[in-house]
Protein backbone atom coordinates (compact mmCIF):
# COMPACT_ATOMS: atom_id res chain seq x y z
CA UNK A 1 0.00 0.00 0.00
CA UNK A 2 1.12 3.56 -0.69
CA UNK A 3 1.33 4.45 2.99
CA UNK A 4 3.78 1.61 3.62
CA UNK A 5 5.95 2.94 0.78
CA UNK A 6 5.89 6.39 2.34
CA UNK A 7 6.66 5.05 5.80
CA UNK A 8 9.45 2.84 4.53
CA UNK A 9 11.04 5.91 2.96
CA UNK A 10 10.71 7.70 6.28
CA UNK A 11 12.22 4.81 8.18
CA UNK A 12 15.05 3.89 5.80
CA UNK A 13 18.31 4.65 7.52
CA UNK A 14 16.64 6.23 10.55
CA UNK A 15 16.32 3.48 13.16
CA UNK A 16 14.96 4.29 16.57
CA UNK A 17 17.66 4.64 19.16
CA UNK A 18 15.55 3.09 21.89
CA UNK A 19 12.11 1.43 22.05
CA UNK A 20 9.17 3.46 23.23
CA UNK A 21 8.31 3.34 26.90
CA UNK A 22 4.96 4.28 28.39
CA UNK A 23 6.04 6.28 31.45
CA UNK A 24 6.85 9.96 30.90
CA UNK A 25 9.58 11.56 32.97
CA UNK A 26 8.16 13.40 35.97
CA UNK A 27 8.62 17.12 36.15
CA UNK A 28 10.83 18.62 38.82
CA UNK A 29 7.95 19.99 40.89
CA UNK A 30 7.45 16.59 42.48
CA UNK A 31 9.85 14.69 44.68
CA UNK A 32 9.95 11.92 42.13
CA UNK A 33 10.84 14.49 39.51
CA UNK A 34 13.74 15.70 41.62
CA UNK A 35 15.10 12.16 41.95
CA UNK A 36 14.68 11.59 38.23
CA UNK A 37 16.47 14.85 37.50
CA UNK A 38 19.32 13.90 39.77
CA UNK A 39 19.61 10.62 37.93
CA UNK A 40 19.70 12.33 34.58
CA UNK A 41 22.38 14.76 35.76
CA UNK A 42 24.61 11.82 36.45
CA UNK A 43 24.30 10.48 32.94
CA UNK A 44 26.61 11.36 30.04
CA UNK A 45 25.56 14.48 28.18
CA UNK A 46 23.78 16.05 31.15
CA UNK A 47 25.14 19.06 32.99
CA UNK A 48 27.78 18.04 35.52
CA UNK A 49 28.10 19.59 38.93
CA UNK A 50 29.70 23.00 38.56
CA UNK A 51 31.25 25.48 40.90
CA UNK A 52 29.74 28.86 41.59
CA UNK A 53 29.32 30.88 38.44
CA UNK A 54 28.69 34.59 38.07
CA UNK A 55 25.05 35.71 37.94
CA UNK A 56 23.45 36.47 34.62
CA UNK A 57 24.33 39.95 33.34
CA UNK A 58 21.72 42.66 33.78
CA UNK A 59 20.27 43.69 30.42
CA UNK A 60 18.82 47.20 30.02
CA UNK A 61 16.36 47.39 27.12
CA UNK A 62 15.65 51.05 27.79
CA UNK A 63 19.18 52.38 27.23
CA UNK A 64 18.69 53.80 23.75
CA UNK A 65 22.26 55.03 23.39
CA UNK A 66 23.57 51.48 23.74
CA UNK A 67 20.70 49.81 21.88
CA UNK A 68 21.08 51.98 18.77
CA UNK A 69 24.80 52.74 18.72
CA UNK A 70 25.13 50.50 15.65
CA UNK A 71 22.62 52.62 13.70
CA UNK A 72 22.96 55.96 11.94
CA UNK A 73 20.34 58.62 12.61
CA UNK A 74 18.77 58.31 9.15
CA UNK A 75 18.27 54.59 9.82
CA UNK A 76 16.48 55.42 13.07
CA UNK A 77 14.27 57.91 11.22
CA UNK A 78 13.44 55.29 8.57
CA UNK A 79 12.58 52.75 11.27
CA UNK A 80 10.32 55.26 12.97
CA UNK A 81 8.52 56.05 9.71
CA UNK A 82 8.12 52.46 8.51
CA UNK A 83 6.94 51.08 11.85
CA UNK A 84 4.46 53.94 12.17
CA UNK A 85 3.08 53.23 8.69
CA UNK A 86 2.87 49.51 9.49
CA UNK A 87 0.75 50.40 12.52
CA UNK A 88 -1.87 52.21 10.43
CA UNK A 89 -4.99 50.02 10.02
CA UNK A 90 -6.16 51.98 6.97
CA UNK A 91 -2.82 51.62 5.21
CA UNK A 92 -2.56 47.92 6.04
CA UNK A 93 -6.06 47.21 4.77
CA UNK A 94 -5.19 48.58 1.33
CA UNK A 95 -1.41 48.15 1.18
CA UNK A 96 -1.43 45.76 -1.78
CA UNK A 97 -3.51 48.12 -3.89
CA UNK A 98 -1.32 51.07 -2.85
CA UNK A 99 1.86 49.22 -3.78
CA UNK A 100 0.41 48.30 -7.16
CA UNK A 101 -0.71 51.88 -7.82
CA UNK A 102 2.66 53.30 -6.77
CA UNK A 103 4.50 50.95 -9.11
CA UNK A 104 2.27 51.97 -12.01
CA UNK A 105 2.82 55.68 -11.32
CA UNK A 106 6.58 55.57 -10.71
CA UNK A 107 7.63 52.77 -12.98
CA UNK A 108 9.61 49.74 -11.90
CA UNK A 109 12.98 51.47 -11.45
CA UNK A 110 11.77 54.31 -9.23
CA UNK A 111 9.46 51.94 -7.37
CA UNK A 112 12.43 49.69 -6.52
CA UNK A 113 14.38 52.70 -5.24
CA UNK A 114 11.44 53.85 -3.10
CA UNK A 115 11.08 50.37 -1.61
CA UNK A 116 14.80 50.19 -0.82
CA UNK A 117 14.58 53.54 0.94
CA UNK A 118 11.60 52.42 3.04
CA UNK A 119 9.96 49.03 3.63
CA UNK A 120 12.40 46.85 1.71
CA UNK A 121 15.40 48.62 3.26
CA UNK A 122 13.93 48.16 6.73
CA UNK A 123 13.12 44.46 6.62
CA UNK A 124 15.27 42.98 3.80
CA UNK A 125 19.07 42.89 3.67
CA UNK A 126 19.59 43.07 -0.10
CA UNK A 127 19.04 41.30 -3.39
CA UNK A 128 21.74 38.62 -3.26
CA UNK A 129 24.39 37.13 -0.99
CA UNK A 130 27.10 39.52 -2.15
CA UNK A 131 25.05 42.68 -1.60
CA UNK A 132 24.07 41.71 1.95
CA UNK A 133 27.63 41.01 3.10
CA UNK A 134 28.26 44.54 4.54
CA UNK A 135 25.14 44.39 6.71
CA UNK A 136 26.04 40.90 7.97
CA UNK A 137 29.55 42.01 8.89
CA UNK A 138 28.26 45.24 10.48
CA UNK A 139 25.79 43.44 12.74
CA UNK A 140 28.39 40.84 13.63
CA UNK A 141 30.80 43.58 14.71
CA UNK A 142 28.13 44.74 17.18
CA UNK A 143 27.50 41.28 18.60
CA UNK A 144 24.50 40.09 16.59
CA UNK A 145 24.64 37.07 14.29
CA UNK A 146 22.55 36.46 11.20
CA UNK A 147 20.29 33.67 9.98
CA UNK A 148 19.78 34.28 6.28
CA UNK A 149 16.71 33.27 4.31
CA UNK A 150 15.94 33.72 0.64
CA UNK A 151 12.71 35.61 1.33
CA UNK A 152 10.63 34.55 -1.66
CA UNK A 153 7.12 33.48 -0.62
CA UNK A 154 5.78 32.26 -3.93
CA UNK A 155 5.26 28.68 -5.08
CA UNK A 156 8.31 27.31 -6.86
CA UNK A 157 8.29 24.22 -9.01
CA UNK A 158 10.34 21.32 -7.62
CA UNK A 159 12.87 21.93 -10.41
CA UNK A 160 13.20 25.64 -9.53
CA UNK A 161 13.49 24.90 -5.82
CA UNK A 162 16.09 22.22 -6.40
CA UNK A 163 18.11 24.57 -8.63
CA UNK A 164 17.98 27.34 -6.01
CA UNK A 165 19.03 24.95 -3.27
CA UNK A 166 21.96 23.48 -5.16
CA UNK A 167 23.14 26.89 -6.38
CA UNK A 168 23.26 28.32 -2.88
CA UNK A 169 24.60 25.14 -1.35
CA UNK A 170 27.65 25.05 -3.60
CA UNK A 171 28.55 28.51 -4.81
CA UNK A 172 27.98 30.45 -1.60
CA UNK A 173 29.95 28.03 0.54
CA UNK A 174 32.78 27.87 -1.96
CA UNK A 175 32.96 31.66 -2.15
CA UNK A 176 33.44 31.89 1.58
CA UNK A 177 36.21 29.30 1.52
CA UNK A 178 37.78 29.41 4.94
CA UNK A 179 35.01 31.63 6.30
CA UNK A 180 33.25 28.72 7.97
CA UNK A 181 30.67 29.25 10.65
CA UNK A 182 31.25 27.91 14.12
CA UNK A 183 29.08 25.24 15.70
CA UNK A 184 26.71 28.00 16.88
CA UNK A 185 25.61 28.94 13.37
CA UNK A 186 22.09 28.40 12.02
CA UNK A 187 20.51 28.06 8.60
CA UNK A 188 16.75 28.27 8.01
CA UNK A 189 14.80 26.14 5.54
CA UNK A 190 11.19 25.92 4.36
CA UNK A 191 10.03 22.42 3.53
CA UNK A 192 7.42 23.71 1.10
CA UNK A 193 10.37 24.70 -1.10
CA UNK A 194 11.73 21.15 -1.15
CA UNK A 195 8.81 19.51 -2.92
CA UNK A 196 5.18 19.88 -3.91
CA UNK A 197 3.12 21.61 -1.20
CA UNK A 198 0.16 19.45 -2.29
CA UNK A 199 1.90 16.38 -0.92
CA UNK A 200 2.49 18.08 2.45
CA UNK A 201 -1.21 19.01 2.45
CA UNK A 202 -2.27 15.39 1.89
CA UNK A 203 0.18 13.95 4.37
CA UNK A 204 -0.89 16.52 6.99
CA UNK A 205 -4.49 15.47 6.47
CA UNK A 206 -3.52 11.84 7.17
CA UNK A 207 -1.71 12.71 10.39
CA UNK A 208 -4.49 15.03 11.56
CA UNK A 209 -7.21 12.40 11.03
CA UNK A 210 -5.16 9.76 12.84
CA UNK A 211 -4.63 12.08 15.81
CA UNK A 212 -8.33 13.03 15.81
CA UNK A 213 -9.24 9.34 15.91
CA UNK A 214 -7.11 8.96 19.05
CA UNK A 215 -8.95 11.85 20.72
CA UNK A 216 -12.29 10.28 19.79
CA UNK A 217 -11.23 7.03 21.44
CA UNK A 218 -10.01 9.01 24.46
CA UNK A 219 -13.40 10.72 24.76
CA UNK A 220 -15.13 7.32 24.78
CA UNK A 221 -12.90 6.31 27.71
CA UNK A 222 -13.68 9.54 29.60
CA UNK A 223 -10.25 11.09 28.97
CA UNK A 224 -11.35 14.13 26.96
CA UNK A 225 -9.88 17.47 27.98
CA UNK A 226 -6.68 16.10 29.48
CA UNK A 227 -3.24 17.32 28.41
CA UNK A 228 -1.75 15.24 25.60
CA UNK A 229 0.83 13.49 27.79
CA UNK A 230 -1.80 12.68 30.43
CA UNK A 231 -4.21 11.11 27.95
CA UNK A 232 -3.64 7.34 28.24
CA UNK A 233 -6.03 4.81 26.73
CA UNK A 234 -6.70 1.39 28.20
CA UNK A 235 -5.49 -1.02 25.52
CA UNK A 236 -8.09 -3.68 26.32
CA UNK A 237 -10.94 -1.17 25.98
CA UNK A 238 -9.39 0.24 22.81
CA UNK A 239 -9.16 -3.22 21.25
CA UNK A 240 -12.81 -3.80 22.02
CA UNK A 241 -13.83 -0.48 20.43
CA UNK A 242 -11.79 -1.12 17.28
CA UNK A 243 -13.22 -4.64 16.96
CA UNK A 244 -16.78 -3.32 17.23
CA UNK A 245 -16.08 -0.93 14.36
CA UNK A 246 -15.27 -3.90 12.17
CA UNK A 247 -11.86 -2.55 11.19
CA UNK A 248 -10.12 -5.91 11.63
CA UNK A 249 -10.47 -9.25 13.38
CA UNK A 250 -9.75 -9.49 17.11
CA UNK A 251 -6.64 -11.59 16.44
CA UNK A 252 -5.24 -8.97 14.08
CA UNK A 253 -6.02 -6.16 16.49
CA UNK A 254 -4.27 -7.92 19.37
CA UNK A 255 -1.13 -8.23 17.23
CA UNK A 256 -0.97 -4.45 16.85
CA UNK A 257 -0.75 -3.78 20.58
CA UNK A 258 2.13 -5.84 21.93
CA UNK A 259 4.53 -5.39 24.82
CA UNK A 260 7.34 -5.07 22.27
CA UNK A 261 5.84 -1.95 20.74
CA UNK A 262 3.90 -0.45 23.65
CA UNK A 263 5.50 -1.74 26.85
CA UNK A 264 3.67 -3.62 29.56
CA UNK A 265 1.64 -0.88 31.22
CA UNK A 266 -1.62 -1.84 29.54
CA UNK A 267 -2.12 1.76 28.39
CA UNK A 268 -1.39 3.62 25.20
CA UNK A 269 -0.60 7.34 24.82
CA UNK A 270 -0.54 9.60 21.79
CA UNK A 271 3.13 8.87 21.05
CA UNK A 272 2.43 5.14 21.05
CA UNK A 273 -0.63 5.74 18.86
CA UNK A 274 1.41 7.79 16.38
CA UNK A 275 4.00 5.02 16.19
CA UNK A 276 1.30 2.60 14.96
CA UNK A 277 1.02 4.49 11.69
CA UNK A 278 4.69 3.63 11.09
CA UNK A 279 4.17 -0.08 11.74
CA UNK A 280 5.57 -2.53 9.21
CA UNK A 281 2.85 -5.03 10.13
CA UNK A 282 -0.45 -5.66 8.36
CA UNK A 283 -1.90 -2.71 10.26
CA UNK A 284 -1.33 -0.40 7.28
CA UNK A 285 -4.12 -1.99 5.23
CA UNK A 286 -6.58 -1.33 8.08
CA UNK A 287 -5.85 2.36 8.46
CA UNK A 288 -9.39 3.71 8.41
CA UNK A 289 -11.08 6.34 10.52
CA UNK A 290 -14.75 7.09 11.16
CA UNK A 291 -16.21 10.06 9.30
CA UNK A 292 -17.61 12.33 12.03
CA UNK A 293 -20.54 13.41 9.85
CA UNK A 294 -21.62 10.17 8.15
CA UNK A 295 -20.45 7.68 10.76
CA UNK A 296 -18.96 5.54 8.00
CA UNK A 297 -15.43 4.17 8.03
CA UNK A 298 -13.17 5.79 5.44
CA UNK A 299 -9.61 5.01 4.32
CA UNK A 300 -7.15 7.10 6.30
CA UNK A 301 -4.92 7.68 3.31
CA UNK A 302 -6.09 8.84 -0.09
CA UNK A 303 -4.55 6.78 -2.87
CA UNK A 304 -1.06 8.15 -3.47
CA UNK A 305 0.16 8.13 -7.03
CA UNK A 306 3.64 7.01 -8.03
CA UNK A 307 4.51 10.65 -8.69
CA UNK A 308 3.50 11.63 -5.14
CA UNK A 309 5.56 8.80 -3.67
CA UNK A 310 8.47 10.02 -5.79
CA UNK A 311 7.93 13.53 -4.43
CA UNK A 312 8.18 12.15 -0.91
CA UNK A 313 11.41 10.36 -1.72
CA UNK A 314 12.91 13.47 -3.29
CA UNK A 315 11.89 15.67 -0.37
CA UNK A 316 13.56 13.38 2.14
CA UNK A 317 16.65 13.09 -0.04
CA UNK A 318 16.92 16.88 -0.17
CA UNK A 319 16.52 17.13 3.59
CA UNK A 320 19.24 14.51 3.99
CA UNK A 321 21.56 16.46 1.68
CA UNK A 322 20.89 19.66 3.64
CA UNK A 323 21.58 18.00 6.97
CA UNK A 324 24.86 16.53 5.73
CA UNK A 325 25.89 19.87 4.23
CA UNK A 326 25.03 21.58 7.53
CA UNK A 327 27.31 19.15 9.35
CA UNK A 328 30.08 19.84 6.84
CA UNK A 329 29.73 23.63 7.02
CA UNK A 330 29.31 23.65 10.81
CA UNK A 331 25.77 25.03 11.23
CA UNK A 332 22.41 23.78 12.49
CA UNK A 333 19.25 23.57 10.38
CA UNK A 334 16.21 25.43 11.65
CA UNK A 335 13.02 24.21 9.93
CA UNK A 336 10.56 27.08 9.62
CA UNK A 337 6.96 26.61 10.69
CA UNK A 338 4.32 27.23 8.04
CA UNK A 339 0.52 27.15 7.78
CA UNK A 340 -1.35 24.63 9.94
CA UNK A 341 -2.55 22.70 6.90
CA UNK A 342 1.12 21.95 6.09
CA UNK A 343 2.53 21.84 9.62
CA UNK A 344 1.70 18.26 10.74
CA UNK A 345 3.64 16.86 7.78
CA UNK A 346 6.47 19.37 8.24
CA UNK A 347 6.80 18.48 11.92
CA UNK A 348 6.67 14.77 11.16
CA UNK A 349 9.40 14.98 8.52
CA UNK A 350 11.49 17.16 10.83
CA UNK A 351 11.18 14.55 13.59
CA UNK A 352 12.46 11.89 11.19
CA UNK A 353 15.54 13.99 10.49
CA UNK A 354 16.02 14.68 14.20
CA UNK A 355 16.00 10.94 14.87
CA UNK A 356 18.78 10.49 12.36
CA UNK A 357 20.98 13.55 12.91
CA UNK A 358 20.35 14.72 16.51
CA UNK A 359 22.33 11.91 18.09
CA UNK A 360 25.27 13.74 19.68
CA UNK A 361 23.85 17.25 19.57
CA UNK A 362 20.77 18.98 18.10
CA UNK A 363 21.60 19.59 14.46
CA UNK A 364 17.92 19.92 13.41
CA UNK A 365 15.66 22.44 15.17
CA UNK A 366 11.87 22.25 14.83
CA UNK A 367 9.73 25.39 15.10
CA UNK A 368 6.69 25.61 17.38
CA UNK A 369 4.02 28.26 16.80
CA UNK A 370 2.63 29.30 20.16
CA UNK A 371 -0.39 31.08 18.77
CA UNK A 372 -1.83 27.61 18.15
CA UNK A 373 -4.15 26.11 20.74
CA UNK A 374 -2.28 22.80 20.68
CA UNK A 375 1.22 24.31 20.92
CA UNK A 376 1.86 23.01 24.45
CA UNK A 377 0.78 19.49 23.50
CA UNK A 378 3.09 19.59 20.47
CA UNK A 379 6.08 20.70 22.56
CA UNK A 380 5.56 18.25 25.41
CA UNK A 381 5.01 15.31 23.06
CA UNK A 382 8.20 16.00 21.13
CA UNK A 383 10.27 16.50 24.29
CA UNK A 384 8.98 13.17 25.60
CA UNK A 385 9.67 11.46 22.27
CA UNK A 386 13.27 12.71 22.34
CA UNK A 387 13.66 11.32 25.88
CA UNK A 388 12.23 7.92 24.97
CA UNK A 389 14.22 7.50 21.78
CA UNK A 390 17.45 9.03 23.02
CA UNK A 391 18.03 11.88 20.58
CA UNK A 392 18.72 15.55 21.31
CA UNK A 393 15.82 17.99 21.39
CA UNK A 394 16.22 21.29 19.50
CA UNK A 395 13.45 23.88 19.18
CA UNK A 396 12.64 27.40 18.08
CA UNK A 397 9.64 29.00 19.77
CA UNK A 398 7.71 31.66 17.85
CA UNK A 399 4.31 33.22 18.28
CA UNK A 400 3.30 32.77 14.64
CA UNK A 401 2.83 34.82 11.50
CA UNK A 402 -0.18 33.46 9.60
CA UNK A 403 -3.03 34.43 11.92
CA UNK A 404 -5.30 36.19 9.42
CA UNK A 405 -4.75 33.49 6.80
CA UNK A 406 -5.43 30.68 9.27
CA UNK A 407 -8.66 32.19 10.57
CA UNK A 408 -9.96 32.97 7.08
CA UNK A 409 -9.33 29.37 5.99
CA UNK A 410 -11.03 27.98 9.11
CA UNK A 411 -14.15 30.03 8.37
CA UNK A 412 -14.10 29.16 4.67
CA UNK A 413 -13.76 25.39 5.13
CA UNK A 414 -15.73 25.19 8.37
CA UNK A 415 -13.34 23.79 10.98
CA UNK A 416 -12.45 25.07 14.44
CA UNK A 417 -10.17 28.09 14.52
CA UNK A 418 -6.73 26.67 15.48
CA UNK A 419 -5.49 30.04 16.83
CA UNK A 420 -5.68 31.14 20.44
CA UNK A 421 -8.59 33.57 20.89
CA UNK A 422 -6.58 36.55 22.20
CA UNK A 423 -3.06 37.98 22.20
CA UNK A 424 -2.96 37.43 25.96
CA UNK A 425 -3.77 33.74 25.49
CA UNK A 426 -0.93 33.42 22.97
CA UNK A 427 1.41 35.24 25.37
CA UNK A 428 0.51 32.80 28.15
CA UNK A 429 0.93 29.83 25.79
CA UNK A 430 4.39 31.02 24.75
CA UNK A 431 5.53 31.34 28.36
CA UNK A 432 4.05 27.94 29.24
CA UNK A 433 5.89 26.22 26.38
CA UNK A 434 9.10 28.13 27.05
CA UNK A 435 9.07 27.31 30.74
CA UNK A 436 8.60 23.60 29.98
CA UNK A 437 11.54 23.60 27.56
CA UNK A 438 13.80 25.57 29.93
CA UNK A 439 13.08 23.04 32.68
CA UNK A 440 14.10 20.29 30.26
CA UNK A 441 17.33 22.15 29.47
CA UNK A 442 18.17 22.29 33.17
CA UNK A 443 18.48 18.49 33.27
CA UNK A 444 19.63 17.84 29.73
CA UNK A 445 22.72 19.75 28.62
CA UNK A 446 22.31 18.55 25.03
CA UNK A 447 18.88 20.12 24.54
CA UNK A 448 18.74 23.64 23.09
CA UNK A 449 16.13 26.30 22.33
CA UNK A 450 15.92 29.54 20.38
CA UNK A 451 13.63 32.12 21.94
CA UNK A 452 12.41 33.93 18.82
CA UNK A 453 10.43 36.80 20.30
CA UNK A 454 9.99 40.56 19.92
CA UNK A 455 8.35 40.84 23.33
CA UNK A 456 10.47 42.38 26.08
CA UNK A 457 8.39 40.69 28.78
CA UNK A 458 9.12 37.29 27.22
CA UNK A 459 12.86 37.98 27.02
CA UNK A 460 12.87 39.16 30.64
CA UNK A 461 10.91 36.05 31.63
CA UNK A 462 13.52 33.91 29.86
CA UNK A 463 16.43 35.65 31.61
CA UNK A 464 14.74 35.29 35.00
CA UNK A 465 14.00 31.59 34.50
CA UNK A 466 17.54 30.99 33.22
CA UNK A 467 18.92 32.46 36.43
CA UNK A 468 16.51 30.44 38.59
CA UNK A 469 17.34 27.21 36.75
CA UNK A 470 21.09 27.78 36.63
CA UNK A 471 21.27 28.13 32.84
CA UNK A 472 24.21 30.38 31.94
CA UNK A 473 24.97 32.06 28.60
CA UNK A 474 28.24 30.11 28.49
CA UNK A 475 26.23 26.87 28.32
CA UNK A 476 25.09 27.87 24.79
CA UNK A 477 21.71 26.24 25.32
CA UNK A 478 19.45 29.29 25.02
CA UNK A 479 19.57 31.51 21.93
CA UNK A 480 17.61 34.65 21.13
CA UNK A 481 16.32 35.79 17.75
CA UNK A 482 14.47 38.73 16.22
CA UNK A 483 13.62 39.79 12.67
CA UNK A 484 15.77 42.24 10.78
CA UNK A 485 14.25 45.69 11.12
CA UNK A 486 12.46 44.99 14.38
CA UNK A 487 13.38 45.30 18.06
CA UNK A 488 17.03 46.34 17.88
CA UNK A 489 16.55 47.48 21.49
CA UNK A 490 16.29 43.78 22.39
CA UNK A 491 18.84 42.23 20.04
CA UNK A 492 21.90 44.41 20.53
CA UNK A 493 21.89 44.82 24.36
CA UNK A 494 21.70 41.02 24.73
CA UNK A 495 25.08 40.42 23.13
CA UNK A 496 28.78 40.94 23.55
CA UNK A 497 31.23 42.27 21.01
CA UNK A 498 33.07 39.44 19.31
CA UNK A 499 36.82 39.51 18.83
CA UNK A 500 38.01 40.36 15.32
CA UNK A 501 38.45 37.23 13.26
CA UNK A 502 37.12 35.05 16.05
CA UNK A 503 34.09 33.73 14.22
CA UNK A 504 33.03 33.70 10.59
CA UNK A 505 29.89 32.97 8.65
CA UNK A 506 29.01 30.09 6.40
CA UNK A 507 26.36 29.48 3.78
CA UNK A 508 23.87 26.79 3.02
CA UNK A 509 20.93 25.93 0.83
CA UNK A 510 18.42 28.46 -0.48
CA UNK A 511 20.87 31.26 0.28
CA UNK A 512 20.55 30.56 3.98
CA UNK A 513 23.53 31.73 5.92
CA UNK A 514 24.44 32.03 9.57
CA UNK A 515 26.95 34.23 11.32
CA UNK A 516 27.67 33.72 14.97
CA UNK A 517 28.36 36.17 17.74
CA UNK A 518 27.93 36.62 21.40
CA UNK A 519 26.79 40.09 22.33
CA UNK A 520 27.11 42.88 24.87
CA UNK A 521 25.63 40.87 27.76
CA UNK A 522 27.13 37.58 26.61
CA UNK A 523 24.04 35.92 25.11
CA UNK A 524 24.01 34.36 21.63
CA UNK A 525 21.58 36.50 19.65
CA UNK A 526 20.62 36.51 15.96
CA UNK A 527 18.72 38.52 13.40
CA UNK A 528 16.58 36.57 10.94
CA UNK A 529 17.73 38.20 7.70
CA UNK A 530 15.73 37.74 4.48
CA UNK A 531 17.04 38.75 1.08
CA UNK A 532 15.97 38.63 -2.55
CA UNK A 533 14.86 40.86 -5.45
CA UNK A 534 12.37 43.58 -4.58
CA UNK A 535 9.37 42.23 -6.48
CA UNK A 536 9.95 38.66 -5.32
CA UNK A 537 9.98 39.55 -1.63
CA UNK A 538 6.92 41.83 -1.67
CA UNK A 539 4.73 38.98 -0.29
CA UNK A 540 7.21 38.70 2.59
CA UNK A 541 7.00 42.46 3.20
CA UNK A 542 3.21 42.24 3.21
CA UNK A 543 3.29 39.52 5.84
CA UNK A 544 5.79 41.50 7.95
CA UNK A 545 3.49 44.51 7.86
CA UNK A 546 0.47 42.44 8.87
CA UNK A 547 2.43 40.72 11.62
CA UNK A 548 3.66 44.04 12.98
CA UNK A 549 0.06 45.22 13.22
CA UNK A 550 -0.64 42.25 15.46
CA UNK A 551 2.03 43.25 17.98
CA UNK A 552 0.99 46.85 18.45
CA UNK A 553 2.13 47.01 22.05
CA UNK A 554 5.70 46.07 21.19
CA UNK A 555 5.72 48.28 18.08
CA UNK A 556 4.56 51.28 20.13
CA UNK A 557 7.36 50.66 22.62
CA UNK A 558 9.93 50.45 19.83
CA UNK A 559 8.74 53.66 18.19
CA UNK A 560 8.92 55.41 21.54
CA UNK A 561 12.55 54.35 22.03
CA UNK A 562 13.53 55.31 18.49
CA UNK A 563 12.08 58.80 18.94
CA UNK A 564 13.77 59.09 22.34
CA UNK A 565 17.18 58.29 20.82
CA UNK A 566 16.69 60.74 17.94
CA UNK A 567 15.85 63.51 20.42
CA UNK A 568 18.90 62.59 22.54
CA UNK A 569 21.16 62.89 19.49
CA UNK A 570 19.65 66.26 18.59
CA UNK A 571 20.15 67.48 22.14
CA UNK A 572 23.76 66.32 22.40
CA UNK A 573 24.83 67.34 18.90
CA UNK A 574 25.41 63.72 17.81
CA UNK A 575 22.84 63.62 15.02
CA UNK A 576 25.59 62.61 12.58
CA UNK A 577 26.65 59.69 14.76
CA UNK A 578 28.81 57.17 12.88
CA UNK A 579 28.83 53.63 14.32
CA UNK A 580 32.28 52.46 15.31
Amino acid sequence: MALRCVVSVLRFGTPRVAPLSTAPVAREQSAAGEQSAAGREATPGCRAAEGARPPLPVVDFGNTQEAYRSRRSWELARSLLVLRLCASPALLAHHEQLLHLTRRLLGQRLFDKLMKMTFYGQFVAGEDQESIRPLIQHNRAFGVGSILDYGVEEDLSPQEAEHKEMESCTSAVEREGSGRASDDGFSAIKLTALGRPQFLLQFSDVLTKWRRFFHQMAAEQGKAGLAAMDMKLEVAVLQESVAKMGIASRTEIESWFTAETLGVSGTLDLLDWSSLIDSRTELSKHLVVPNMQTGQLEPLLSQFTEEEELQMTRMLQRMDILAKKATEVGVRLMVDAEQTYFQPAISRLTLEMQRKFNIEKPLIFNTYQCYLKDAYDNVTLDVELARREGWCFGAKLVRGAYMAQERARAVEIGYEDPINPTYEATHAMYHRCLNYVLEELKHNAKAKVMVASHNEDTVRFTLRRMEELGLHPADRQVYFGQLLGMCDQISFPLGELSLPGEQGWGSLVLGLTASVCTGQAGFPVYKYVPYGPVMEVLPYLSRRALENSGVMKGAWRERQLLWQELKRRLRTGSLFHRPA
